[in-house]
């Protein structure tokens, strides 16, 4: 499978997780890693960078709203940028919109 979860940049005030390629079940444990690796060792809002994500399953979907109810605890927002229209369509038949912010 092709995937890509990685952190290609920080700023003092967020820091963003590029996701690309299948993400899915066989990659929740990589993602959770990822993000609260990061996240712990800096309390900063956190960007997922979608513009190459293709595919993305109930798994992950389940993941963002774990690393939303999160960041939402420290007062921090998590930002959903780039999606296709595809995907930006799931993130809205499951009410993720309502929760995230979509750019």
């Amino acid at each position: 499978m092709n995937y890509k979860i990685e952190v290609t940049s920080q700023t003092p005030q967020t820091i963003t997780v590029t996701l690309g390629g299948e993400v899915d079940a066989s990659v929740y444990e990589q993602f959770d890693s990822v993000i609260f690796s990061h996240y712990n060792a800096d309390k900063r809002d956190i960007v997922l960078d979608c513009t190459d994500l293709a595919f993305v399953d109930s798994t992950i979907l389940g993941a963002i709203v774990k690393v939303y109810k999160g960041l939402k605890a420290d007062g921090k927002k998590l930002i959903v940028k780039n999606l296709s229209p595809r995907i930006r369509k799931l993130f809205e038949i499951c009410a993720l919109d309502k929760l995230v912010e979509l750019q």
